[in-house]
Protein backbone atom coordinates (compact mmCIF):
# COMPACT_ATOMS: atom_id res chain seq x y z
CA UNK A 1 0.00 0.00 0.00
CA UNK A 2 1.26 3.72 -0.93
CA UNK A 3 2.25 5.59 1.68
CA UNK A 4 1.73 9.40 1.79
CA UNK A 5 4.05 10.83 3.43
CA UNK A 6 6.75 8.60 1.85
CA UNK A 7 5.67 9.67 -1.50
CA UNK A 8 5.79 13.17 -0.70
CA UNK A 9 9.20 12.37 0.67
CA UNK A 10 10.34 10.94 -2.70
CA UNK A 11 8.82 13.79 -4.82
CA UNK A 12 10.82 16.31 -2.65
CA UNK A 13 14.15 13.89 -3.18
CA UNK A 14 13.34 13.85 -6.43
CA UNK A 15 13.04 17.95 -6.82
CA UNK A 16 16.32 18.39 -4.77
CA UNK A 17 18.01 16.02 -7.00
CA UNK A 18 17.28 17.14 -10.45
CA UNK A 19 18.62 20.75 -9.17
CA UNK A 20 21.68 19.08 -8.79
CA UNK A 21 21.98 17.24 -12.22
CA UNK A 22 21.21 14.35 -11.11
CA UNK A 23 18.70 11.64 -12.20
CA UNK A 24 16.31 10.11 -8.95
CA UNK A 25 15.73 6.79 -11.00
CA UNK A 26 19.40 5.96 -11.06
CA UNK A 27 21.02 8.46 -8.78
CA UNK A 28 25.05 8.94 -9.78
CA UNK A 29 25.69 8.74 -5.63
CA UNK A 30 29.71 9.29 -6.62
CA UNK A 31 31.61 12.06 -7.16
CA UNK A 32 34.78 11.01 -9.01
CA UNK A 33 37.82 12.77 -10.83
CA UNK A 34 35.33 15.75 -10.96
CA UNK A 35 32.28 14.25 -11.93
CA UNK A 36 29.15 12.41 -10.70
CA UNK A 37 28.84 8.44 -11.96
CA UNK A 38 26.51 6.08 -10.96
CA UNK A 39 27.48 2.56 -9.66
CA UNK A 40 26.67 -1.03 -11.53
CA UNK A 41 26.97 -2.77 -8.28
CA UNK A 42 23.75 -4.63 -6.15
CA UNK A 43 21.05 -1.86 -5.93
CA UNK A 44 20.82 -1.02 -2.16
CA UNK A 45 17.66 0.60 -0.89
CA UNK A 46 16.84 3.19 1.33
CA UNK A 47 14.13 3.15 4.00
CA UNK A 48 12.08 5.82 4.96
CA UNK A 49 12.95 6.33 8.78
CA UNK A 50 9.54 7.78 9.01
CA UNK A 51 6.90 5.43 8.02
CA UNK A 52 9.33 2.21 7.27
CA UNK A 53 8.61 2.16 3.34
CA UNK A 54 11.54 2.31 0.26
CA UNK A 55 12.18 5.70 0.05
CA UNK A 56 15.14 5.51 -2.92
CA UNK A 57 17.53 2.93 -4.50
CA UNK A 58 21.31 3.44 -5.53
CA UNK A 59 23.70 1.17 -6.76
CA UNK A 60 26.80 0.25 -4.85
CA UNK A 61 29.95 1.23 -6.09
CA UNK A 62 32.14 -1.51 -5.95
CA UNK A 63 36.06 -2.13 -6.29
CA UNK A 64 36.29 -0.86 -9.67
CA UNK A 65 34.84 2.33 -9.03
CA UNK A 66 37.03 2.63 -5.80
CA UNK A 67 40.03 1.74 -8.52
CA UNK A 68 39.43 5.22 -10.06
CA UNK A 69 38.27 7.68 -7.39
CA UNK A 70 41.92 6.62 -5.87
CA UNK A 71 43.58 6.61 -9.12
CA UNK A 72 42.34 10.44 -9.76
CA UNK A 73 42.90 11.56 -6.26
CA UNK A 74 46.80 10.67 -6.36
CA UNK A 75 47.10 12.33 -9.58
CA UNK A 76 44.77 15.40 -8.07
CA UNK A 77 47.38 15.23 -4.68
CA UNK A 78 50.46 15.72 -6.91
CA UNK A 79 48.93 19.05 -8.57
CA UNK A 80 47.80 20.43 -5.35
CA UNK A 81 50.92 19.97 -3.72
CA UNK A 82 52.25 21.54 -6.56
CA UNK A 83 50.79 25.07 -5.51
CA UNK A 84 51.74 27.19 -3.25
CA UNK A 85 50.09 26.95 0.38
CA UNK A 86 48.86 30.24 0.69
CA UNK A 87 47.50 29.40 -2.68
CA UNK A 88 46.11 26.06 -1.42
CA UNK A 89 44.37 28.60 1.26
CA UNK A 90 42.75 30.35 -0.71
CA UNK A 91 41.47 27.50 -3.21
CA UNK A 92 39.83 26.19 0.34
CA UNK A 93 38.20 29.28 1.13
CA UNK A 94 37.01 29.24 -2.30
CA UNK A 95 35.67 25.82 -1.34
CA UNK A 96 33.51 27.06 1.35
CA UNK A 97 32.07 29.53 -0.61
CA UNK A 98 30.89 26.43 -2.97
CA UNK A 99 28.69 25.51 -0.81
CA UNK A 100 26.42 29.33 -1.11
CA UNK A 101 22.81 28.69 -2.14
CA UNK A 102 22.72 25.20 -1.30
CA UNK A 103 22.08 24.74 1.91
CA UNK A 104 18.75 24.51 2.24
CA UNK A 105 19.01 21.73 -0.50
CA UNK A 106 21.59 19.94 1.24
CA UNK A 107 19.81 20.29 4.92
CA UNK A 108 16.24 19.33 3.41
CA UNK A 109 17.71 16.09 1.61
CA UNK A 110 19.79 15.15 5.24
CA UNK A 111 16.64 15.23 6.79
CA UNK A 112 14.35 13.17 4.28
CA UNK A 113 16.92 10.80 4.30
CA UNK A 114 18.93 10.87 7.40
CA UNK A 115 15.23 11.10 9.41
CA UNK A 116 17.10 14.06 10.82
CA UNK A 117 15.15 17.31 12.43
CA UNK A 118 15.85 19.90 9.25
CA UNK A 119 16.94 22.51 11.85
CA UNK A 120 19.46 20.30 12.84
CA UNK A 121 20.33 19.55 8.94
CA UNK A 122 21.00 23.26 9.02
CA UNK A 123 23.02 23.53 11.40
CA UNK A 124 25.43 20.52 9.79
CA UNK A 125 25.38 22.53 6.37
CA UNK A 126 26.78 25.77 8.58
CA UNK A 127 29.59 23.47 10.29
CA UNK A 128 30.69 21.76 7.41
CA UNK A 129 31.24 25.55 5.56
CA UNK A 130 33.11 26.60 9.29
CA UNK A 131 35.35 23.68 8.97
CA UNK A 132 36.80 24.78 5.57
CA UNK A 133 37.22 28.26 6.40
CA UNK A 134 39.05 27.27 9.30
CA UNK A 135 41.44 25.19 7.62
CA UNK A 136 41.82 27.35 4.92
CA UNK A 137 43.39 29.68 7.37
CA UNK A 138 46.14 26.86 8.66
CA UNK A 139 47.53 26.29 4.93
CA UNK A 140 50.11 28.22 5.43
CA UNK A 141 50.91 28.15 8.59
CA UNK A 142 52.10 25.17 9.73
CA UNK A 143 55.70 25.95 10.07
CA UNK A 144 58.40 22.89 10.67
CA UNK A 145 60.65 23.48 13.40
CA UNK A 146 64.99 23.42 12.98
CA UNK A 147 66.50 21.40 15.58
CA UNK A 148 69.73 22.78 17.71
CA UNK A 149 71.87 19.37 17.08
CA UNK A 150 75.30 19.01 18.34
CA UNK A 151 76.58 18.10 15.31
CA UNK A 152 77.83 20.62 11.99
CA UNK A 153 74.33 19.83 10.75
CA UNK A 154 71.67 21.79 9.83
CA UNK A 155 68.82 19.81 11.17
CA UNK A 156 65.04 21.05 9.86
CA UNK A 157 61.33 19.32 10.51
CA UNK A 158 58.59 19.40 8.20
CA UNK A 159 55.27 18.20 7.96
CA UNK A 160 54.30 16.15 4.64
CA UNK A 161 50.80 14.77 3.48
CA UNK A 162 50.26 11.18 3.09
CA UNK A 163 49.12 11.27 -0.24
CA UNK A 164 45.57 9.98 -0.31
CA UNK A 165 43.96 9.04 2.97
CA UNK A 166 40.52 6.76 2.57
CA UNK A 167 37.97 8.09 4.94
CA UNK A 168 34.86 6.03 6.52
CA UNK A 169 31.88 8.47 7.58
CA UNK A 170 28.59 7.29 9.71
CA UNK A 171 24.83 7.63 8.96
CA UNK A 172 23.97 9.87 12.03
CA UNK A 173 26.08 12.97 10.88
CA UNK A 174 26.91 11.98 7.29
CA UNK A 175 27.48 16.13 6.12
CA UNK A 176 29.33 16.89 9.74
CA UNK A 177 31.64 14.39 9.48
CA UNK A 178 32.18 14.34 5.97
CA UNK A 179 33.60 18.35 6.55
CA UNK A 180 35.09 17.21 9.63
CA UNK A 181 37.43 14.92 7.61
CA UNK A 182 37.66 16.37 4.19
CA UNK A 183 38.88 19.68 5.54
CA UNK A 184 42.04 18.82 7.46
CA UNK A 185 43.28 16.22 4.79
CA UNK A 186 42.86 19.05 2.24
CA UNK A 187 44.75 21.51 3.90
CA UNK A 188 47.52 19.11 5.15
CA UNK A 189 48.25 18.48 1.16
CA UNK A 190 46.83 15.13 0.99
CA UNK A 191 43.66 14.25 -1.50
CA UNK A 192 40.69 11.89 0.00
CA UNK A 193 38.51 9.06 -0.94
CA UNK A 194 35.78 8.79 1.29
CA UNK A 195 33.06 5.84 1.90
CA UNK A 196 29.93 7.74 3.56
CA UNK A 197 27.41 4.82 5.47
CA UNK A 198 25.25 3.31 2.97
CA UNK A 199 22.28 4.26 4.37
CA UNK A 200 23.23 7.89 3.82
CA UNK A 201 25.08 8.46 0.65
CA UNK A 202 23.64 11.42 -1.29
CA UNK A 203 24.91 14.60 0.13
CA UNK A 204 28.92 13.61 0.77
CA UNK A 205 28.92 13.43 -3.05
CA UNK A 206 26.92 16.98 -3.09
CA UNK A 207 29.11 18.41 -1.06
CA UNK A 208 32.15 17.13 -2.75
CA UNK A 209 31.08 18.30 -6.04
CA UNK A 210 30.25 21.71 -4.53
CA UNK A 211 33.14 22.62 -2.59
CA UNK A 212 35.78 21.01 -5.19
CA UNK A 213 33.77 22.79 -7.67
CA UNK A 214 33.96 26.55 -5.48
CA UNK A 215 37.69 26.18 -4.74
CA UNK A 216 38.65 25.12 -8.18
CA UNK A 217 40.60 22.51 -6.51
CA UNK A 218 42.13 19.80 -8.82
CA UNK A 219 39.66 17.39 -10.43
CA UNK A 220 39.39 13.98 -8.52
CA UNK A 221 41.02 15.43 -4.90
CA UNK A 222 38.25 14.67 -3.26
CA UNK A 223 36.63 11.58 -3.95
CA UNK A 224 33.56 10.00 -3.09
CA UNK A 225 32.58 6.34 -3.45
CA UNK A 226 29.12 5.04 -1.86
CA UNK A 227 28.47 1.25 -1.19
CA UNK A 228 28.44 -1.23 1.42
CA UNK A 229 31.17 -2.23 3.74
CA UNK A 230 32.16 -5.50 2.46
CA UNK A 231 32.02 -4.53 -1.48
CA UNK A 232 33.04 -0.73 -1.84
CA UNK A 233 34.49 -0.29 2.06
CA UNK A 234 36.51 -3.58 1.95
CA UNK A 235 38.20 -2.54 -1.58
CA UNK A 236 38.77 1.45 -0.06
CA UNK A 237 40.47 -0.16 3.43
CA UNK A 238 42.54 -2.71 1.42
CA UNK A 239 44.09 -0.62 -1.38
CA UNK A 240 47.82 -0.15 -1.53
CA UNK A 241 47.54 3.54 -2.68
CA UNK A 242 45.77 4.42 0.73
CA UNK A 243 48.50 5.75 2.96
CA UNK A 244 46.10 6.22 6.12
CA UNK A 245 42.42 5.30 7.28
CA UNK A 246 40.12 7.32 9.22
CA UNK A 247 36.53 5.83 10.31
CA UNK A 248 33.71 7.00 12.82
CA UNK A 249 31.75 4.90 14.02
CA UNK A 250 30.97 1.98 16.02
CA UNK A 251 33.90 -0.04 17.63
CA UNK A 252 33.37 -3.20 16.36
CA UNK A 253 33.85 -1.72 12.64
CA UNK A 254 36.35 -0.05 14.29
CA UNK A 255 38.66 -2.51 15.15
CA UNK A 256 38.11 -4.26 11.32
CA UNK A 257 39.52 -0.83 10.03
CA UNK A 258 42.47 -1.18 12.53
CA UNK A 259 42.94 -4.76 11.43
CA UNK A 260 42.93 -4.02 7.95
CA UNK A 261 45.17 -0.87 8.43
CA UNK A 262 47.66 -3.65 10.13
CA UNK A 263 48.00 -5.90 7.46
CA UNK A 264 49.59 -3.09 5.43
CA UNK A 265 50.89 -1.07 8.18
CA UNK A 266 49.06 1.83 7.53
CA UNK A 267 47.94 4.15 10.82
CA UNK A 268 44.53 5.15 11.08
CA UNK A 269 42.57 7.60 13.36
CA UNK A 270 39.78 5.73 15.12
CA UNK A 271 35.98 8.08 16.82
CA UNK A 272 33.97 5.55 18.07
CA UNK A 273 31.11 5.12 20.61
CA UNK A 274 30.78 6.62 24.18
CA UNK A 275 28.13 5.66 26.97
CA UNK A 276 29.74 9.20 28.89
CA UNK A 277 28.56 10.38 32.48
CA UNK A 278 26.77 13.13 33.05
CA UNK A 279 27.40 14.08 36.23
CA UNK A 280 25.55 16.78 38.89
CA UNK A 281 26.13 17.21 42.09
CA UNK A 282 23.61 18.59 44.95
CA UNK A 283 24.70 22.15 44.64
CA UNK A 284 24.46 22.51 40.89
CA UNK A 285 22.11 24.75 39.06
CA UNK A 286 18.99 22.49 39.14
CA UNK A 287 17.32 24.54 35.99
CA UNK A 288 20.72 24.19 33.76
CA UNK A 289 21.06 20.88 34.84
CA UNK A 290 17.99 19.67 34.04
CA UNK A 291 18.36 21.33 30.54
CA UNK A 292 21.81 20.57 29.86
CA UNK A 293 21.18 16.49 30.71
CA UNK A 294 18.23 16.87 28.43
CA UNK A 295 20.26 18.28 25.18
CA UNK A 296 22.98 15.49 26.25
CA UNK A 297 20.80 12.80 25.37
CA UNK A 298 17.83 13.35 23.55
CA UNK A 299 19.38 16.05 20.60
CA UNK A 300 19.39 14.08 17.50
CA UNK A 301 17.30 11.04 18.91
CA UNK A 302 20.39 10.36 21.18
CA UNK A 303 22.35 9.23 18.39
CA UNK A 304 25.41 10.82 18.90
CA UNK A 305 28.48 9.01 20.43
CA UNK A 306 29.01 12.06 22.80
CA UNK A 307 25.04 11.57 23.98
CA UNK A 308 24.77 11.92 27.96
CA UNK A 309 23.55 8.83 28.20
CA UNK A 310 24.16 7.61 31.99
CA UNK A 311 23.46 10.75 34.39
CA UNK A 312 24.72 10.21 37.36
CA UNK A 313 22.70 12.08 40.09
CA UNK A 314 23.62 13.21 43.80
CA UNK A 315 21.22 10.92 45.76
CA UNK A 316 19.40 13.82 47.34
CA UNK A 317 18.55 14.73 43.74
CA UNK A 318 17.09 12.08 42.89
CA UNK A 319 13.13 12.97 43.19
CA UNK A 320 13.20 16.66 42.13
CA UNK A 321 15.23 16.11 39.29
CA UNK A 322 14.02 12.92 37.54
CA UNK A 323 10.19 15.00 37.74
CA UNK A 324 11.40 17.87 36.45
CA UNK A 325 13.09 15.98 33.74
CA UNK A 326 10.88 13.75 32.90
CA UNK A 327 8.18 16.94 32.18
CA UNK A 328 10.73 18.25 30.13
CA UNK A 329 11.08 15.05 27.98
CA UNK A 330 7.76 14.97 27.79
CA UNK A 331 7.06 18.06 26.30
CA UNK A 332 9.91 17.79 22.98
CA UNK A 333 8.52 18.08 19.77
CA UNK A 334 9.01 14.59 18.37
CA UNK A 335 7.75 14.69 14.95
CA UNK A 336 8.22 14.47 11.03
CA UNK A 337 12.00 15.80 10.43
CA UNK A 338 11.11 18.04 7.46
CA UNK A 339 8.80 20.57 9.78
CA UNK A 340 10.75 23.34 11.54
CA UNK A 341 9.02 22.74 14.48
CA UNK A 342 10.18 19.10 15.28
CA UNK A 343 13.38 18.68 17.84
CA UNK A 344 13.31 15.07 17.58
CA UNK A 345 12.84 13.10 14.80
CA UNK A 346 13.12 8.91 14.30
CA UNK A 347 15.77 6.97 14.89
CA UNK A 348 17.46 6.44 11.35
CA UNK A 349 17.08 2.46 10.57
CA UNK A 350 14.85 -0.47 11.63
CA UNK A 351 17.96 -2.60 12.70
CA UNK A 352 18.82 0.53 14.97
CA UNK A 353 15.22 0.59 16.19
CA UNK A 354 14.75 -3.03 17.01
CA UNK A 355 18.66 -2.85 19.08
CA UNK A 356 17.08 0.11 20.88
CA UNK A 357 13.75 -1.96 22.01
CA UNK A 358 15.52 -4.48 22.73
CA UNK A 359 18.04 -3.03 25.61
CA UNK A 360 14.94 -1.18 26.92
CA UNK A 361 13.06 -4.53 27.03
CA UNK A 362 16.13 -6.37 28.87
CA UNK A 363 17.06 -3.52 31.14
CA UNK A 364 13.02 -3.63 32.43
CA UNK A 365 13.88 -7.79 32.93
CA UNK A 366 16.91 -6.92 35.17
CA UNK A 367 14.93 -4.30 37.13
CA UNK A 368 15.40 -1.26 36.16
CA UNK A 369 12.13 1.32 36.23
CA UNK A 370 10.31 3.10 32.94
CA UNK A 371 10.24 6.67 34.15
CA UNK A 372 8.81 8.07 30.71
CA UNK A 373 8.76 6.82 27.44
CA UNK A 374 9.73 3.36 26.13
CA UNK A 375 7.38 3.46 23.12
CA UNK A 376 5.81 5.94 19.91
CA UNK A 377 5.13 9.23 21.14
CA UNK A 378 1.20 10.14 19.99
CA UNK A 379 0.12 12.27 18.26
CA UNK A 380 2.18 11.22 15.29
CA UNK A 381 0.11 11.19 11.75
CA UNK A 382 -1.12 7.45 11.32
CA UNK A 383 0.96 6.91 8.15
CA UNK A 384 4.02 6.35 10.59
CA UNK A 385 3.11 3.50 12.19
CA UNK A 386 5.86 1.32 10.89
CA UNK A 387 8.41 4.40 10.99
CA UNK A 388 11.38 4.52 13.59
CA UNK A 389 9.79 6.46 16.36
CA UNK A 390 10.46 6.59 19.70
CA UNK A 391 9.41 9.20 22.56
CA UNK A 392 12.43 10.40 24.81
CA UNK A 393 12.88 7.45 27.43
CA UNK A 394 14.06 7.74 30.80
CA UNK A 395 14.92 4.72 32.85
CA UNK A 396 15.38 4.77 36.52
CA UNK A 397 16.48 2.47 39.70
CA UNK A 398 19.51 1.49 37.24
CA UNK A 399 22.65 -0.47 38.54
CA UNK A 400 26.14 -0.60 37.32
CA UNK A 401 25.81 -3.80 36.72
CA UNK A 402 23.00 -3.91 33.78
CA UNK A 403 23.69 -4.05 30.93
CA UNK A 404 22.12 -0.81 29.27
CA UNK A 405 24.48 0.81 32.18
CA UNK A 406 27.53 -0.44 30.03
CA UNK A 407 26.69 -0.64 26.34
CA UNK A 408 26.30 2.21 23.89
CA UNK A 409 22.28 2.18 23.37
CA UNK A 410 22.78 5.00 20.00
CA UNK A 411 18.83 5.85 20.95
CA UNK A 412 17.09 8.45 22.82
CA UNK A 413 17.48 6.46 25.85
CA UNK A 414 18.67 7.69 29.73
CA UNK A 415 20.17 5.78 32.50
CA UNK A 416 20.04 7.14 35.75
CA UNK A 417 22.12 6.39 38.71
CA UNK A 418 23.40 8.00 42.07
CA UNK A 419 26.13 8.61 44.14
CA UNK A 420 26.88 9.77 47.75
CA UNK A 421 30.56 11.73 47.20
CA UNK A 422 33.01 12.94 44.87
CA UNK A 423 34.65 9.65 45.33
CA UNK A 424 32.09 7.84 43.92
CA UNK A 425 30.44 10.43 41.54
CA UNK A 426 34.30 9.44 39.68
CA UNK A 427 34.26 5.78 39.94
CA UNK A 428 30.91 5.47 38.59
CA UNK A 429 31.70 8.01 35.57
CA UNK A 430 34.97 5.65 34.69
CA UNK A 431 33.88 2.54 35.60
CA UNK A 432 33.14 1.95 31.75
CA UNK A 433 35.32 0.72 28.83
CA UNK A 434 34.71 4.02 26.72
CA UNK A 435 36.52 7.38 27.52
CA UNK A 436 34.89 10.24 25.12
CA UNK A 437 33.53 13.04 26.88
CA UNK A 438 31.67 13.54 30.20
CA UNK A 439 30.26 16.71 32.49
CA UNK A 440 30.20 18.29 35.69
CA UNK A 441 27.50 20.43 37.02
CA UNK A 442 28.60 22.12 40.12
CA UNK A 443 28.52 25.78 40.97
CA UNK A 444 31.40 25.06 43.23
CA UNK A 445 34.27 25.65 40.28
CA UNK A 446 37.06 24.18 42.50
CA UNK A 447 35.41 21.02 42.81
CA UNK A 448 34.21 20.45 38.97
CA UNK A 449 37.53 21.13 38.13
CA UNK A 450 39.10 18.39 40.67
CA UNK A 451 36.21 16.20 39.09
CA UNK A 452 36.67 16.95 35.68
CA UNK A 453 40.58 16.43 35.90
CA UNK A 454 39.97 12.44 37.30
CA UNK A 455 37.26 11.54 34.06
CA UNK A 456 38.86 9.30 31.55
CA UNK A 457 37.13 11.28 28.44
CA UNK A 458 38.94 13.36 25.99
CA UNK A 459 36.87 16.01 26.32
CA UNK A 460 34.91 17.10 29.26
CA UNK A 461 32.44 19.60 29.56
CA UNK A 462 31.51 21.43 33.38
CA UNK A 463 28.19 23.05 33.51
CA UNK A 464 27.08 22.83 29.83
CA UNK A 465 26.99 19.79 27.02
CA UNK A 466 28.24 18.77 24.02
CA UNK A 467 29.57 22.45 22.99
CA UNK A 468 31.87 21.11 19.99
CA UNK A 469 33.92 23.69 17.66
CA UNK A 470 36.30 22.64 15.17
CA UNK A 471 39.20 25.05 16.95
CA UNK A 472 38.98 22.33 19.47
CA UNK A 473 40.66 18.70 19.71
CA UNK A 474 37.80 16.00 19.77
CA UNK A 475 38.55 12.35 20.06
CA UNK A 476 38.50 9.65 22.85
CA UNK A 477 40.36 6.35 24.49
CA UNK A 478 39.40 3.05 25.09
CA UNK A 479 36.37 1.75 23.17
CA UNK A 480 36.18 5.39 21.93
CA UNK A 481 38.74 5.24 19.70
CA UNK A 482 42.54 7.12 19.15
CA UNK A 483 43.20 9.49 17.61
CA UNK A 484 41.66 13.33 17.04
CA UNK A 485 39.45 15.42 14.96
CA UNK A 486 39.55 19.04 14.66
CA UNK A 487 41.56 21.74 15.96
CA UNK A 488 45.42 21.55 15.08
CA UNK A 489 45.48 18.24 16.57
CA UNK A 490 43.08 17.26 13.93
CA UNK A 491 45.19 18.57 11.14
CA UNK A 492 48.50 17.05 12.41
CA UNK A 493 46.90 13.82 12.22
CA UNK A 494 46.94 14.17 8.37
CA UNK A 495 50.71 14.68 8.06
CA UNK A 496 54.12 13.34 8.87
CA UNK A 497 56.88 14.69 10.30
CA UNK A 498 60.30 14.46 8.00
CA UNK A 499 63.62 15.21 9.32
CA UNK A 500 66.25 16.52 6.79
CA UNK A 501 69.70 16.96 7.88
CA UNK A 502 72.27 19.26 5.90
CA UNK A 503 76.35 19.19 6.43
CA UNK A 504 77.40 22.89 6.42
CA UNK A 505 81.04 21.91 6.99
CA UNK A 506 83.62 22.44 4.52
CA UNK A 507 84.35 18.62 4.07
CA UNK A 508 81.35 16.40 4.74
CA UNK A 509 81.53 13.69 6.92
CA UNK A 510 79.99 10.58 7.86
CA UNK A 511 78.95 9.18 11.46
CA UNK A 512 80.20 5.32 11.64
CA UNK A 513 77.38 4.08 13.20
CA UNK A 514 74.31 6.22 14.79
CA UNK A 515 76.16 8.18 17.47
CA UNK A 516 76.36 12.05 17.28
CA UNK A 517 80.21 11.78 18.13
CA UNK A 518 83.61 10.83 15.99
CA UNK A 519 83.20 10.94 12.11
CA UNK A 520 85.50 10.59 9.65
CA UNK A 521 85.59 11.63 5.79
CA UNK A 522 83.40 10.59 3.50
CA UNK A 523 85.03 7.13 1.67
CA UNK A 524 87.76 7.02 4.38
Amino acid sequence: MSNALTQRAREAIAQHLDAFGIDPAAPASNWIAGRLIAGDGETITLIDPVTGAPLLSYRDAGAALVEQAIEAAAAAQVEWMALTASERGRRLQGAARGLEGHEEALARLESLIAGKPVGDCRGEVAKVREMFEYYAGWCDKQHGEVIDVPTTHLNYVQRIPYGVVGQITPWNAPMFTCGWQLAPALAAGNAAVLKPSELTPLTSALIAMLVERGGRLPAGLIGIVNGLGHTTGQALTAHPRIAKLVFVGSPETGRRIAEAGAQRLVPSVLELGGKSANIVFDDASLEDAVSGAQAAIFAGAGQSCVAGSRLLLQESLLPAFTERLARAAEAIAVGLPTDDATRMGPLQNAAQYRRVHALIDEALAQGATLLTGGKAPAGLPEETADGYFLAPTILTDVTPEMTIANEEVFGPVLVVMTFRDEQEAVALANATRFGLAGAVWSRDTAKALRIAHQLRAGTVWVNSYKTINVMSPFGGLGESGYGRSSGLDGLREYTLPRSVWVETAAHATAAMGYGDGQTVKAGA
